[in-house]
């Protein structure tokens, strides 16, 4: 089956929410088939998500309050892409604001679709080293805990779920696989 024979072609799309963070539309298409059906959609500028490592091999994580989730979550630094923005300029900016770390060094790890099924959002992945603290300066309306763990903490965590967001473990993966380690 070539790619062709899956293609969704756009008829319409209608706007029917626009934020601050993310804009609704629901669109109609025609499936392969030849079909009309509907696609609600969620659109997103983008983000980009850092992994800081220490030179002792711990990681930076932050602990914020997620009100979608109603608890609180270990993650990696992230952010969304201001207009224009290149991802590893909003991965330097969102590592410095949430956890007070500035980092000589950046490195692309890979780049994750966050939810294909309903949402155009892609979040590009970094891994970060070279790291010197300075002070946090994160936004008024976020409230976040900056959190250590060694390698086998992290694993200790990802293993009894209290890391289990998306990016965070995406972004573990391709850094354990980069350095040739088993999670």
């Amino acid at each position: 089956m070539s790619d062709f024979s899956l293609t969704e072609r756009k008829i319409s799309s209608t706007t029917v929410f626009e934020g601050n963070l993310l804009k609704v539309s629901v669109d109609t298409v025609f499936l392969p088939n030849g079909r009309k059906t509907g696609r609600e959609i969620v659109r997103h500028p983008g983000a980009a998500a850092v992994l800081p490592v220490l030179d002792s091999g711990s990681m930076v994580f932050v602990k914020q309050y997620r009100y979608p989730m109603s608890m609180a979550m270990f993650e990696i630094p992230a952010g969304k892409l201001n207009a224009g923005e290149e991802p590893k300029d909003c991965a330097f900016r969102e590592l410095s604001e949430e956890t007070g770390y500035e980092a000589s060094k950046l490195v692309k790890l890979g780049i994750i679709a966050t939810t294909p099924g309903f949402t155009d959002e892609v979040i590009h992945l970094f891994a970060a080293s070279g790291l010197t603290l300075h002070e946090p300066h994160s936004d008024e309306d976020e409230f976040i805990e900056v959190c250590v763990f060694s390698p086998e903490e992290v694993r200790q965590k990802l293993s009894n779920g209290e890391i289990f967001d998306a990016k965070t473990i995406s972004a573990l993966c391709f850094y354990f696989l980069l350095q040739g380690e088993r999670m």
